[in-house]
């Protein structure tokens, strides 16, 4: 009898509550998305992603600022070029919009880690993550292009790169790039599993990289499997991948948990725009509570295995943490 009721008096008492928690957080384990338009000054606000803003490059300070003033000291930049051509050639330019908010970051703030996305679809004119041959996506041929430009970021001074594409054998061709041009510190977080789905719809208004014809199924992983993803992540380790990660979060938790499982690398979860769009707009209309709603579901991110969280309530995240709400 006196061990069925121990854990009714751990609950009782807040202190001890925190105390055993099984599961922790920190704002070191959050990284936070920022959206650089090069063709602006100043800042606009992302109309499919209520609360967020997207940056010209001559107001990157207020982005890093707000967000150390949250206790978030990692973002991941994505970036707006001014020209588009079917090759996506700005995404290796070195005055690319990513190449030149990076120099500017790291030049004012060199202890911000700065992550920086690695595909095309933002700078192609087609919206594709790679080059085309007809109406196909050429794997291959789009490998070369994805080295080039996670190398041309690695010059500009990333901390890291961070493939999203989901091209085969896309890790090693960056790894040998990124290791022949002597940058073999810097690590690749590899979008191991990144699903085929319906919750990226605010992400690519705010990018601007729809697809203008088709749909990723093809080169994005089938909603349905989870072993696949295993195969993929153990694929990306075998070409040098340092951090594996899951996209989306919250609808894929079992992936997430399973890769946990599996492998020892860090894992990382990104709580995509349509998860943070849906919240937003449960909470606005008054059905939810937006606060508590959030810190459960990132909590549940980190339940289920992860390692660190991509997401856009970073800010808020960090300071519920330090009010001890989670964490």
């Amino acid at each position: 009898m006196e061990l069925l009721q121990r854990p009714r008096r751990l609950r009782q008492n807040e202190s001890v509550r925190r105390l055993t928690r099984e599961t922790r957080l920190s704002p070191d384990s959050l990284i936070y998305p920022i959206f650089i338009d090069e063709t602006v000054s100043g800042t606009y606000p992302i109309e499919s992603l209520p609360g967020q803003l997207c940056y010209g490059l001559d107001s990157l300070d207020q982005a890093v600022e707000d967000c150390l003033a949250h206790g978030i000291g990692r973002c991941l930049l994505f970036g707006r070029p001014r020209e588009k051509d079917p090759f996506g050639s700005s995404a290796w330019a070195e005055d690319g919009v990513i190449q030149r908010a990076v120099r500017a970051i790291k030049a004012r703030y060199p202890d911000f880690y700065v992550i920086t996305d690695v595909c095309l679809c933002e700078y192609t004119s087609h919206g594709h993550c790679g080059l085309l041959q007809g109406q196909e996506v050429d794997n291959d041929q789009t490998l070369p292009v994805l080295a080039r430009a996670a190398r041309s970021h690695a010059a500009a001074g990333a901390d890291m790169v961070a493939p999203s594409d989901m091209m085969d054998g896309r890790v090693g061709a960056i790894r040998a790039a990124l290791d022949e041009r002597g940058y073999q510190n810097v690590p690749i977080m590899a979008y191991s599993a990144k699903y085929a789905s319906s919750f990226y719809g605010p992400f690519r208004a705010a990018a601007g990289c729809a697809p203008s014809f088709g749909d990723r199924r093809g080169y994005q992983m089938d909603p349905h499997n989870c072993r696949e993803a295993l195969r993929e992540c153990a694929l990306d380790i075998a070409e040098g991948a340092d951090i594996l990660m899951v996209k989306p979060a919250l609808s894929y938790l079992d992936v997430i948990r399973a890769c946990r499982d599996a492998f020892d690398l860090p894992l990382c979860a990104y709580s995509v725009s349509g998860e943070y769009a849906m919240i937003r707009a449960a909470g606005a209309a008054g059905a939810v509570d937006e606060h508590r709603i959030m810190c459960e579901t990132a909590l549940s991110i980190f339940r289920a295995g992860a390692d660190m969280l991509i997401t856009y309530f970073a800010k808020e995240l960090a300071e519920a943490i330090r009010q001890g709400e989670i964490g």
